[in-house]
């Protein structure tokens, strides 16, 4: 039985990508890189991993590896996923996919020449909430879904305000493609992924930036963005994402869909990481609640997913051409926020 050796790029959220591939059988990680050498040093112990590298690229040369995770700041996911293609390994890479939608055709373009598979992080689709709910939406319960709202605020949550995250030309922007990206992609997916036609989008910074230059941090992405989104098939999607809003809720995570039979939500709970999905289906005139049973959730989430899939030769989700989708609507939120006009996605 293959075992699949597997090399971890940035070890803040690649920790827990190591762990879901030690949740999977047939996944070893063999080797982990990042370029803090405390860091390093602290998470291979915890996770006994021997082989650490304070190169990537060096990693990369040394190490045979068949499957890597890049979970490095955005900037470096296409220049990292298009070193690993070319090593030979299939690659899982956070999200968002690209600093942008032309990084990201690039990226699936290596994919294709080197024969290997691109996988994106988006992990929420592995909760047992949202496994639970996909499985009903694909039995046509829905009907036509012709509407949807996905958000993720926090009243004050700004990750390392004053790091990465908070500047463009490291992150590409803020929470739209930090938080967003995720309820998107969520969105997209129980809509079945439709093709996105035109965008309208407007970002702001009223709470981060007078806090910014009161403090001396260097901060030049907004700290609220929200997206409107029209599909060729004729339906609709509001997205929303904020670092920092007046809002009661420290974490609010929603994703609704209206279609022509039922609708659904998926949600979190009292401001945590667990979810819950409720189906609201009409019958007999009258729309009624129903709470699905909950689905298992993924053994080892996408990192298990991923190497299940490598190991039976069987499709992955969360493919490289949705996560490039993704990124064409998100430069275009962008980009209409820019220009205060709708912008179309050819």
């Amino acid at each position: 039985m293959k075992q699949f050796r597997v090399g971890v790029i940035g070890l803040g959220m690649g920790r827990h990508h190591i762990q879901g591939y030690q949740a999977h059988p047939r996944a070893q990680v063999v080797a982990i890189a990042d370029t803090d050498p405390n860091r390093l040093e602290e998470i291979g112990n915890r996770f006994h991993v021997p082989v650490r590298y304070t190169s990537a690229e060096t990693m990369l040369a040394r190490e045979r590896l068949d499957v890597v995770s890049i979970a490095t700041p955005n900037k470096f996911h296409k220049p990292l996923t298009i070193a690993a293609l070319k090593a030979g390994a299939h690659v899982l890479c956070e999200k968002p996919m690209a600093m942008n939608a032309r990084e990201a055709r690039e990226m699936l373009a290596a994919a294709k020449k080197a024969r290997r598979r691109i996988m994106i992080n988006f992990s929420y689709r592995f909760t047992e909430a949202a496994q639970s709910l996909k499985r009903h939406v694909d039995t046509g319960v829905l009907g036509d879904v012709y509407f949807a709202r996905s958000v993720w605020h926090r009243s004050r949550g700004m990750p390392g305000f004053g790091g990465w995250f908070g500047i463009k030309a490291l992150s590409g922007g803020g929470p739209l493609i930090d938080l967003g990206v995720h309820r998107l992609d969520l969105a997209l997916w129980l809509m079945g992924y439709p093709r996105p036609a035109w965008v309208m989008g407007s970002t702001y910074d009223h709470i981060a930036r007078p806090i910014a230059k009161r403090t001396g941090k260097r901060f030049d992405v907004e700290d609220l963005a929200v997206g409107l989104v029209k599909f060729t098939n004729g339906a609709m999607l509001e997205i929303e994402a904020s670092w920092a809003a007046n809002l009661p809720e420290a974490e609010l995570m929603e994703t609704r869909l209206l279609g022509t039979k039922g609708g659904l939500v998926q949600r979190n709970l009292h401001g945590t990481y667990e979810f819950e999905g409720e189906l609201y289906l009409e019958r007999k005139g009258r729309v009624e609640t129903v709470k699905p049973k909950a689905a298992k959730a993924v053994p080892g989430g996408a990192m298990g997913h991923f190497i299940e899939c490598l190991a039976t030769g069987q499709p992955h989700i969360a493919t490289g051409e949705q996560g490039a989708t993704v990124m064409e609507i998100l430069d275009a939120i962008y980009a209409s926020a820019e220009c205060n006009a709708p912008v179309r996605i050819r």
